[in-house]
């Protein structure tokens, strides 16, 4: 199984748990970053470029995963997210490295998932 499937089940089966219990705030909560990453002032391409690069700096590797599927599915291309890769570390500092390694092996993933349908 590859990394992105496998992040993928993980994140739907727990998502699924978590809404299960009918609890008000999560559910909120979650609806809240719905609705945050719906198309508004800034097109959603732009919402999730911003995203990849919060999620860096806050060295949230479940975050970056999830945003970069995003860019991948909206058409963000390899230069625009190295670009904003680039711009995370350079505001996060030397400790996003690690993380940009990750992102990067996760990013190839989804080049290559996208190959093979």
């Amino acid at each position: 199984m590859s990394i992105v499937q496998e992040f993928n089940d993980y994140r739907a089966k727990m998502n699924e748990k978590i809404l299960e219990e009918d609890n008000k705030v999560l559910k909120r909560l979650f609806n809240l970053d719905t609705n945050a990453f719906a198309e508004g002032a800034l097109d959603i391409k732009t919402k999730e470029v911003v995203g990849l690069a919060c999620s860096m700096v806050l060295r949230c590797d479940d975050c970056v995963k999830y945003h970069l599927g995003k860019c991948h599915e909206v058409g963000i291309t390899t230069k625009q997210v190295f670009e904003a890769l680039s711009i995370a570390n350079l505001i996060g500092g030397t400790i996003v490295i690690p993380h940009l390694r990750r992102a990067v092996e996760y990013w190839e993933s989804l080049q290559e998932e996208g190959e093979n349908v």
